[in-house]
């Protein structure tokens, strides 16, 4: 048995937020390592676990992964559940500052303990920016696999998790939509996405939204974007609708450019003091709109929750299998992508210098561009987006 395929000691853990899909890459990362002989180990709560590893609290045996129906968790008297369960059975961790040299050098020393040949972390790309350093300070081998519903990790089409909750806020719209058309209401939904737009665009376009707001194409809120807004809504009243569902993401900033907690009743509030303003300036198709009411639903951390959708149990599998690849072939610093419909691997080298420098300007890392296709479908679907004159204009 060559070295590249001889037994290999490799960790698997889980960071930053969850997400659905988690437990069904570290199912299929356990499946392709155990057919190899390979010894897995899971460390809980990211790198808190290689601390508590260094610390005393817990045992290398004690974070054992084995291929059967009896002490992998998630297996029920032989059934595999592990790729239906959202969430991650090792923990996650989104807290920490490894940055200071004494918590950096408890991590190292835990995963020295541990003796890996290699790591496969799953994170977005703030967890993957922290594991990147530690993994150079340590001289890590590590395969990182994207997980995020934001989709803001660079060179990856699709994020872990994604595709599952743009499935659970299109049915949120769904769901809001008759509610606002029983009580001829304006709905505004208030999406996760941090400052990227990605999820608040699809859902929003699946869910058939009537005017979505992104961070990337609308940086803050203005009164022309305002103007856009009531216009849309009057717009559907002469075509006989008498409700309107509106999708802001969270990464939208208000006047002042200051993020809000609750920008979607931020935004349902000016809706209505808006429409009010016009219908006084002699404009009288808006004045209906003092009369409608509006309401605000932020949908929260649901988003995160829900059984993976076939198509992240698929990625997941796909992802699991890619990483464990890679350590047979000793192809180490690599990021899993999803490209062109199928699995590939780009080097961190290249990735993670534009994570940092984005980081540093803070930007997004993996926005929406203005050429996006979802752009100009929205636009093409009459869907209000933001005029773009209002995003040159943005101090307005």
């Amino acid at each position: 048995m060559s070295p590249a395929t001889s037994s290999k000691k490799i960790g698997i853990l889980t960071s930053g937020g969850d997400c659905p899909g988690l437990n069904a890459v570290i199912r299929a990362v356990i499946k392709c390592a155990t057919k190899r002989g390979w010894e897995v180990y899971g460390i809980p709560y990211g790198t808190q676990g290689l601390i508590s590893l260094e610390q005393g609290s817990c045992g290398i045996q004690d974070l054992r992964l084995r291929d059967h129906g009896f002490d992998i968790p998630g297996r029920l008297h032989g059934v595999d559940v592990l790729q239906f369960l959202s969430g991650s059975i090792l923990g996650a961790l989104n807290k920490g500052d490894p940055s200071d040299p004494l918590i950096a050098e408890e991590i190292l020393e835990g995963y020295r303990l541990l003796g890996l040949d290699a790591l496969i972390a799953l994170g977005g790309d703030g967890s993957l920016d922290i594991i990147d350093d530690l993994a150079r300070q340590g001289g890590w081998n590590w395969i990182a696999i994207p997980k995020t519903i934001d989709n803001d990790v660079p060179y990856t089409e699709r994020s872990l998790g994604f595709d599952t909750a743009v499935g659970t806020v299109t049915r949120a719209l769904y769901d809001l939509t008759f509610t606002a058309a029983s009580h001829s209401r304006i709905i505004v939904v208030q999406v996760m996405g941090r400052d990227a737009g990605h999820l608040a665009l699809q859902s929003g376009i699946a869910g058939g939204a009537d005017v979505i707001l992104i961070p990337e194409l609308t940086p803050k809120l203005n009164d022309r974007i305002l103007d856009g807004i009531c216009q849309q809504i009057v717009h559907l009243r002469q075509c006989d609708r008498q409700f309107a569902l509106v999708v802001i993401a969270e990464g939208v900033r208000n006047q002042a450019g200051d993020k809000e907690k609750y920008i979607g009743d931020l935004l349902a509030e000016q809706i209505q003091r808006h429409g009010t303003q016009l219908c006084q300036t002699g404009q009288p198709e808006f004045c209906y709109l003092k009369s409608l009411e509006t309401r605000a639903t932020t949908l929260g951390h649901i988003q995160r929750s829900s059984p993976p959708s076939s198509f992240d149990r698929l990625i997941a599998a796909a992802f699991g299998r890619k990483a464990v690849d890679l350590i047979a072939e000793q192809t180490y610093q690599q990021l899993v992508i999803w490209a062109q419909g199928q699995v590939d691997s780009k080097p961190l080298e290249a990735v993670m210098p534009l994570i940092k420098a984005r980081h540093q300007a803070h930007v997004c890392t993996s926005p929406v561009t203005p050429s996006n296709p979802w752009v100009q479908t929205a636009r093409d679907l009459d869907i209000y987006l933001g005029d773009p004159l209002a995003v040159g204009n943005a101090d307005s």
